[in-house]
């Protein structure tokens, strides 16, 4: 029996990268899965892409009403939820001084926000059949970049809420862990893929060379949402390759 048989999950940002890899690789292994993203289309191609159960819902995460009714009905309609996955996310948008109101909301709104929405409607469902939540967090969540005040401070504010949530409601029989990527090739990250200065500066800082596959991400995230992790909980788990292994010093020799 696959790891994920007869388990209801739902995966925000599941259109595209991280999100669409962990959908598939959920179905594949059992689980009838519900992607929930802005654009249909992209969802409608992730749910025709693989031999599984794969059910594609429009959903704006920054929409707090929306959120919880979509979460409250996908358990209405399927008898369970057993997996939330927060993935959901932006881009970086600049240093402190550079960043707008505007662009602060809502990267507020699409991170931190909406995981928080979607987790607070998830929990009572999740208590039911001992589920579990997946934030896809960011070793810029753990660590600070530079132009990026707004996503680390969103990233940042999702692995302590993975942290505090685990601690609330392990009791309840739910576990909250996270996933920090480094640079992963997605979507989002396509355009800093096409500046060669930029990818040999990461590079130089990747100990392995290059850069995450979603599908690795993906991996990570499944382990953390199986009963194979049935005893960790509160982890912000690094799938980095090594970087945050290092103290930042340059390589000798």
């Amino acid at each position: 029996m696959s790891r994920f048989t007869d388990r209801v999950a739902i995966v925000t940002g599941g259109g595209s990268g991280i999100g669409a890899a962990t959908a598939r690789l959920l179905a594949m292994e059992g689980a009838t899965v519900v992607i929930a993203g802005r654009r249909v289309e992209k969802l409608e191609e992730v749910a025709a892409s693989v031999d599984g159960v794969i059910v594609p819902r429009k959903l704006d995460v920054t929409d707090r009403a929306a959120v919880t009714a979509a979460v409250d009905e996908v358990a209405a309609e399927h008898g369970r939820l057993d997996v939330l996955v927060n993935n959901a996310g932006i881009g970086p948008s600049g240093p402190a001084d550079e960043v707008g109101d505007d662009d602060w909301d809502q990267m507020m709104a699409t991170v931190l926000s909406g995981a928080f929405i979607a987790s607070r409607a998830a929990l009572p469902h999740l208590v039911q059949g001992g589920g579990n939540i997946v934030n896809v967090c960011s070793v810029s969540g753990i660590g600070g970049d530079w132009g990026g005040a707004a996503y680390n401070a969103a990233k940042g504010g999702l692995a302590n809420l993975t942290r505090a949530m685990a601690l609330d409601h392990a009791g309840d029989g739910v576990r909250v862990n996270a996933v920090a990527p480094t640079f992963t090739e997605t979507e989002m990250t396509s355009g800093m893929g096409e500046d060669d200065d930029l990818m040999n500066r990461f590079m130089e800082r990747l100990p392995m060379g290059r850069p995450a596959k979603p599908e690795e991400v993906a991996w990570a995230i499944a382990f953390l949402a199986s009963h194979d992790a049935s005893y960790v909980n509160g982890v912000v788990l690094p799938v980095d390759g090594g970087l945050s292994a290092s103290n930042g010093q340059p390589r000798l020799g």
